[in-house]
């Protein structure tokens, strides 16, 4: 779809090597954004410099949306960033992945209405990790050493309509390549605050978007990123979250109660 105004969201935490390599892959797209909100959960600040660096260096405003560090809050840091946002589309991913130059611009193209998309990333190996912040590099390959899930890291236009496929599931949907209309987030009342730890968050808003009527759209073949390895966060919470999915799905929920609405930004 043309003509749509878009923000880019990142979600950081206390890596600022990776924020910082990730914030030069988006000032190397082909297509930027309205905006840039940066969703920080409570890091420190050498986040804080990093930001500060790249605002500077942008065309385009940064704005730095952070609060204290009580844990893993990360539904509340994205409810905060969202109610900053100005424009009509939300592109959303982790502070820890490198963006192929087309990203943006591959979200935009496969935007549609009573949609949200679900992109894929491929994996980088620990040593891999190390050598692109290391070197700052932005250009990678899917057929590059340390490169897993590299069918993930393809890029096809002409042949991306065989990676792209509707359907009404909320399973395997994550905030690291995602993308929605900002009314259709409202309408959902946005990340249920309630989930408090790592885990589900992002299906759960999926499952309340498709109860509200709109379709999850995968793509592959396109918007590829590269996911920075690193040790998994605490999965205290996880089961807790994974029936709260189950429950709003049984129940066909539309709306959290503790959500947009109710988070001060």
């Amino acid at each position: 779809m043309n003509n749509i105004t878009s923000t880019l969201i990142i979600s950081t935490y206390n890596w600022p090597a990776a924020l910082d390599i990730c914030l030069y892959s988006v000032q190397n797209q082909a297509v930027l954004p309205g905006e840039i909100i940066i969703a920080d959960d409570g890091s420190g600040d050498e986040t804080k410099s990093v930001i500060e660096k790249h605002q500077d260096l942008f065309k385009i405003p940064i704005k730095h949306i952070w609060h204290e560090d009580k844990g893993f809050r990360k539904s509340v840091i994205l409810n905060k960033a969202l109610i900053k946002s100005t424009n009509q589309y939300i592109i959303q991913i982790d502070g820890d992945v490198i963006l192929d130059k087309n990203f943006v611009s591959d979200h935009l193209a496969n935007a549609e209405h009573n949609t949200f998309i679900r992109g894929t990333r491929a994996m980088l190996s620990e040593h891999k990790t190390k050598k692109v912040i290391i070197e700052r590099n932005i250009t990678l390959s899917p057929f590059e050493s340390g490169v897993g899930n590299w069918n993930n890291a393809l890029r096809i236009p002409v042949l991306q309509w065989l990676g792209t496929r509707k359907e009404k599931s909320s399973r395997s949907v994550r905030g690291s390549n995602l993308s929605y209309w900002k009314d259709d987030f409202i309408r959902v009342n946005g990340y249920n605050n309630d989930l408090i730890g790592w885990g589900h968050e992002d299906e759960e808003l999926a499952a309340r978007f498709i109860n509200n009527g709109n379709v999850k759209k995968i793509i592959k073949l396109s918007a590829v990123q590269y996911h920075l390895y690193h040790q998994g966060s605490s999965k205290n919470n996880e089961i807790d979250h994974a029936l709260e999915v189950n429950r709003v799905i049984n129940e066909g929920i539309k709306i959290c109660k503790n959500g947009y609405s109710s988070t001060d930004d």
